[in-house]
């Protein structure tokens, strides 16, 4: 039952529409009818605001660290289901129960989920590693969503050579990972890269930014 039980918080918690919310008590619309229709914090700082953003951000990173922590520390689960629950939370942000299973991307809550998750395990430093590599590509192209994807890629790689008990397990859940997000992402960056090229993830940027 507690297993059940933490994959089951974790969802719940990743449903909470915090973006959906806050756009609604400040501009009293619809998150999904406004911008790219995506509910999450980057969509409320282009329709919304900064500040709305932040708290936004701040809820989603804790959907993802919270439903680890209570996995982890609350129920007492093992491994496995703390790392179903932290994927749990993502689907649930991805596919919110509240809201016809609409939602966001997931970016949030993965980067909640993986702070704590980590660092848990004796992993602090790989976190490090995870984190520079969605860092440099961004400072490049600041492009958030190519940034995350590079980032989610490695992370199977970072496991592996990481990892010591478990490893095939944790490996494959971090490729269902990749693969969620993906799944939110892809149909968004096709319909960019028709639009604008390879312009729409940043490269321009960087050549003209090389150039200078």
């Amino acid at each position: 039952m507690s297993e059940a039980l933490a994959i089951i918080i974790g969802y719940l918690l990743g449903s909470i529409p915090s973006a959906y919310l806050a756009t609604r008590l400040i501009k009293g619309d619809d998150i999904r009818n406004m911008g790219g229709g995506n509910v999450g914090g980057l969509n409320v700082f282009r329709e919304v605001g900064p500040w709305p953003a932040v708290a936004v951000g701040i809820v989603d990173f804790g959907k993802g660290a919270v439903a680890v922590a209570i996995a982890k520390w609350g129920l007492g689960v093992p491994d496995a289901y703390v790392l179903l629950a932290g994927l749990a939370s993502v689907i649930g942000h991805n596919w919110m129960v509240w809201l016809k299973f609409s939602g966001g991307k997931g970016m949030g809550a993965t980067i909640g989920a993986l702070m704590v998750l980590l660092p848990a395990y004796g992993y602090a430093p790989q976190l490090g590693i995870f984190c520079a590599v969605i860092m440099i590509p961004l400072v490049l192209t600041r492009n958030v969503a190519l940034s995350m994807f590079l980032g989610l890629a490695s992370l199977p790689i970072i496991v592996w050579f990481s990892v010591e008990q478990g490893k095939e397990y944790a490996t494959i859940m971090s490729v269902v990972l990749l693969l969620v997000i993906v799944a939110k992402f892809l149909p968004t960056a096709l319909a960019a890269l028709k639009n604008k090229g390879l312009a729409a993830f940043g490269v321009d940027r960087w050549q003209r930014d090389k150039r200078d």
